[in-house]
């Protein structure tokens, strides 16, 4: 199944080159791939994996293990933010 993966702010550094500039990559994914399996590849730093959204709906962290995908999804990952 295709799904889109976004990586925001420094996490756009884990994506392929080509994808870096729009911080969108296109996956196709297996349907029992769940968060943690398909981000996997990537190589991110799981203290990095601070927000995590599919669809825009908030993923808790317990969640990331067992939960999957359908066809179309977008799952969006940001870094702990920090400001002043």
């Amino acid at each position: 199944m295709h799904i889109t993966l976004k990586l925001f702010a420094s996490l756009t550094d884990y994506l392929p080159p080509e994808a870096r500039y729009t911080n969108i990559v296109q996956l196709e994914v297996a349907p029992e791939a769940t968060i943690s399996q398909i981000i996997e590849p990537f190589g991110l730093p799981p203290k990095m994996v601070h927000l995590v959204l599919i669809n825009g709906s908030y993923i808790e962290p317990d969640k990331r293990l067992t939960q999957t995908l359908v066809e179309g999804d977008v799952l969006a990952i940001w870094p702990p933010i920090a400001g002043g």
